[in-house]
């Protein structure tokens, strides 16, 4: 394997855990917000 191919192997993984935890985080969030400013963070 060349490095470039080991780059973007890491980059995709830390993309699809970034998009797996912000869904998971989003799912848990919606339950404890009501003031109407959910999804800030």
């Amino acid at each position: 394997m060349d490095i470039q191919e080991i780059l973007v192997y890491v980059v995709l993984i830390v993309a699809l855990g970034f998009l797996v935890r912000k869904f998971f985080w989003k799912s848990k969030s919606k339950k404890n917000c009501g003031n109407g400013d959910c999804g800030c963070h």
